[in-house]
């Protein structure tokens, strides 16, 4: 009996994060249960989910399953894209400079700015009166 090994690795984004399983296989890709061309009903996500495999040319060789929770859809492609490539990275060093060139390697940390007291927004000040 031979062991499949399984790669993990765990990809955020804004307030999304994602935890990737990636085992060998014939390319399913199972998100929250169900597969990712039914969670991501965006043609844009599921290009973004796909993108570290194409560039890597791996595409159709792993089996994915994923978990993900908090943020949006948008946020939550994101941190799966993130996840994919550190996988891809666990399983082969050598992918590095392809990833970290394309910039799947950077976690973005763009976040909601928080709202400061006494303000009624992030920005947002009260009108300034000089009298």
């Amino acid at each position: 009996m031979t062991q499949t090994e399984r790669y993990y690795a765990t990809g955020k984004r804004k307030s999304a994060i994602a935890r990737v399983y990636m085992k060998s296989g014939n390319g399913n890709i199972i998100v929250n249960k169900k597969n990712y061309e039914e969670y991501f009903t965006r043609p844009s996500l599921k290009m973004i989910i796909r993108q570290p495999l194409e560039i890597t040319g791996k595409n159709g060789q792993f089996d994915l399953y994923v978990n993900v929770c908090g943020g949006g859809n948008a946020g939550q492609a994101g941190a799966v894209k993130h996840g994919i490539s550190k996988a891809l990275l666990e399983y082969d060093a050598a992918l590095r400079g392809v990833l970290k060139k394309a910039g799947f390697l950077t976690r973005d940390a763009r976040v909601k700015e928080r709202k400061k007291y006494g303000q009624p927004g992030a920005r947002k000040r009260f009108q300034f009166s000089k009298r």
